[in-house]
């Protein structure tokens, strides 16, 4: 629903849109330093943008509010711009939109009184905040999809197996290996055995100084698992720590899996 005087007020923020700007960025004078930045890294006009968010809160277009909000918020996240700064301008956009709707009702002797004045106010204030809400679930939506896709880069990145011939791939491990990545492992394990039809898979874990107890046990299901769909795991660069650590607790690999002192003369073996 648009507001009581939607076509005077339209007629009056388009005829003053220059001076209009020039309150607005007296106003949000952090942002006046950057207007040009913001133009250049992400090709965001924020003046023009301001414009057509006071066009769209005055005429009551809720609906194309909304989606101008949806896309502010993937703009600004895309381009790391932070919330901080356009919280900033979009309350100075609200302070000079009412700066300028006092100035023209006194201008037209048009005093708001009564319910009046709190129909106009909370329309422009409900549509401004509906406008803030939706672009910070946008932003904050398009932030967790590349956090998301970020982590499942990394964790893709950290179990890489590497193909040596049409059925002998390698594993290489190093870092930590906690409960969380063992199913990685798992995951890409199988999924990689399946899709590469891997006749035999030589982990490395040369660059693995401590394994948990229930790291090991997994690690048992994931070359169980490997066994299963008919591969070969062979296990090499065992360091002493872990060796005691598995015999420890009552395991062995060589019953599930072949072992090597050094990725070397596994390769040595298969490439021959």
């Amino acid at each position: 629903m648009a507001l009581t005087l939607e076509k005077d007020y339209i007629d009056y923020f388009t005829n003053n849109r220059e001076e209009f700007q020039e309150s607005l960025l007296s106003e949000a004078r952090n942002v006046r330093e950057k207007i040009e930045e913001i133009l250049l890294i992400g090709n965001i006009d924020l003046l023009s943008n301001a414009h057509k968010l006071v066009m769209y809160t005055i005429q009551g277009k809720d609906d194309e509010l909304e989606e101008f909000a949806k896309i502010e918020g993937v703009s600004w996240a895309s381009h790391s711009l932070t919330l901080a700064f356009k919280l900033e301008w979009v309350q100075a956009i609200r302070r000079t939109i009412w700066k300028y709707l006092q100035e023209y009702d006194k201008s037209n002797q048009n005093d708001l009184e009564g319910d009046n004045f709190y129909y106009v106010e909370r329309q422009i204030n409900d549509r401004i905040d509906k406008f803030l809400n939706e672009l910070f679930l946008s932003y904050s939506e398009y932030k967790d999809k590349l956090i998301e896709s970020q982590k499942a880069l990394v964790e893709n990145l950290s179990v890489p197996i590497i193909p040596i011939t049409s059925s002998v791939c390698v594993l290489p491990l190093i870092g930590t290996i906690d409960t969380y990545r063992t199913d990685t492992i798992e995951e890409k394990v199988l999924m990689e055995i399946s899709r590469l039809r891997i006749g035999t898979l030589v982990i490395d874990l040369s660059g693995i100084a401590q394994m948990e107890t229930e790291v090991i046990e997994h690690m048992m299901k994931v070359i169980e698992g490997a066994n299963m769909m008919g591969c070969e795991c062979v296990i090499t660069g065992l360091r002493p720590e872990i060796v005691r650590k598995v015999t420890s607790i009552g395991l062995t690999f060589e019953s599930k899996a072949k072992t090597k002192a050094t990725l070397q003369q596994a390769l040595e073996d298969y490439l021959r």
